[in-house]
């Protein structure tokens, strides 16, 4: 059971390096060269992982909180109609409505995970 509890909790970790590697295969197709420094945003997820730090986990908990938030904001105004906006990042920001909460939950988690101290 301890080791079960011991995975469960490096769920945001992963999540987070998926969408990176699936931004960077995105960009790589179109260009190549640029796409390479987007996975340098995946190091400290890595480092997480391999050699976990209560300082790194709070930061990078609270970093995406904030990231998260302002992003769940443009798009709550989006479906309130506050900003109009085009049609192409409406449907983007519909489209991305799951990305947008789960993001939100796996950051919140993740400082969750730093307030327990239990790593």
């Amino acid at each position: 059971m301890v080791t079960v509890y011991k995975y469960i909790k490096q769920i945001p970790y992963v999540y987070f390096m998926s969408i990176i590697v699936y931004w960077f295969t995105m960009v790589n197709k179109e260009n190549s060269v640029l796409a390479y420094p987007i996975l340098l945003f995946g190091i400290p997820f890595l480092w997480q992982l391999i050699k976990p730090s209560i300082r790194l986990n709070f930061s990078l908990g609270i970093i995406f909180v904030c990231l998260s938030s302002y992003i769940l904001f443009a798009y709550l105004s989006d479906l309130l109609d506050i900003i109009n906006f085009s049609e192409n990042i409406r449907s983007l920001l519909f489209y991305g409505g799951t990305l947008v909460l789960s993001n939100m939950i796996m950051s919140l988690w993740i400082v969750k995970n730093s307030t327990n101290k239990v790593f």
